[in-house]
């Protein structure tokens, strides 16, 4: 009887998700069940603290993280640096971190950042912005965007925006509002990004109860950063709803299939290219979102993995003809 019921549990994605997947998603839940949803922000947050430090895969050899400060009016934005011995990047990486914009910190995706900047040789820069509820929108745009544009003021070097999930949202805010500076973003990678797409779509609908992410969860993210009045058609909020989608840099989109958000990357691509820009949307089969965090035990997360390291070298070779001569 168990068995029948962990099976019916599961739903359609009993048998349409690896095992090792499925292995992936269990943990996740053993430390973050469902339910957690329920208890104070703060208590949320310690638990996915812990739970980070679970998975947490170290940092490979050679990759040193030092923790600076972008100086601003009303705040100081805590920042980590990480650097590769023994090579001179070519390239910067902003990461802006997932976690619904209410979790998560430089600690959360320190392992994740360590490994681009190894596989890369690049600069990797992880900015901690704000989180909701306490500071709703836009402070963690403000943030990310002045992460952004000290990079920008203080190195010559290509930069790449590079977020996930929450973080996805946040680069691709910033690359539309910097679009047309002198030091725009020479690419941008979105990993299984909230864009604020239209949820009558394909995959709104097909995975809406999702494993690890459901329409739920997206309304109740969604909710918690908005302030009074919000406009779901603001682009700062909501990318997706920009009303011009030209001048962006060349943008590589990786989702997931299981997802409820896979439309909303698909939706970017197609209106970059519409646009007369150069965007890629890859959906990958069999998985769900927070995969990255399964890079290491699951196979296919490990396949699309190394294709979000590919893009990010490629993005940037393609957009070097955005920097100044």
């Amino acid at each position: 009887m168990g068995t029948v019921h962990h099976m019916t549990r599961r739903g359609k994605y009993a048998r349409r998700l690896d095992p090792a997947l499925w292995l992936y998603i269990d943990r996740v839940n053993e430390w973050y069940p469902p339910e957690i949803a329920e208890l104070p922000i703060s208590e949320q947050r310690a638990v996915y603290d812990a739970m980070c430090r679970a998975f947490h895969q170290g940092h490979p050899p050679g990759v040193s993280a030092s923790d600076g400060l972008v100086g601003r009016a009303a705040r100081d934005i805590p920042v980590r640096r990480y650097r590769l011995a023994g090579k001179t990047p070519q390239a910067i990486v902003v990461y802006y971190h997932g976690g619904g914009f209410v979790l998560g910190g430089l600690d959360s995706h320190d392992d994740i950042c360590a490994e681009i900047c190894a596989a890369t040789g690049f600069e990797v820069f992880s900015a901690d912005y704000r989180l909701a509820p306490e500071h709703l929108h836009p402070a963690a745009f403000d943030d990310a965007l002045a992460v952004f544009e000290w990079a920008a003021a203080t190195s010559a070097l290509p930069i790449v925006l590079c977020g996930e999930s929450a973080g996805g949202n946040l680069a691709a805010a910033v690359a539309h509002a910097t679009r047309r500076s002198p030091r725009r973003a020479a690419g941008q990678v979105l990993i299984y990004p909230g864009l604020g797409g239209d949820e009558t779509g394909r995959s709104y609908i097909e995975h809406a109860n999702a494993p690890l992410l459901s329409l739920g969860d997206i309304d109740f993210y969604r909710r918690i950063r908005s302030a009074p009045g919000q406009s779901p058609d603001d682009p700062t909020f909501s990318p997706l709803r920009d009303g011009d989608f030209s001048g962006l840099p060349p943008t590589f989109v990786i989702t997931a299939e299981c997802d409820p958000l896979s439309s909303d990357g698909e939706a970017y691509r197609d209106r970059i290219v519409a646009a007369g820009g150069s965007a890629w949307w890859q959906e990958e089969p069999r998985l769900v979102h927070s995969f990255l965090r399964a890079r290491k035990g699951v196979p296919r997360a490990g396949e699309a993995f190394l294709d979000i390291l590919s893009a990010i070298a490629s993005v940037t070779m393609l957009g070097k003809n955005n920097q100044p001569s």
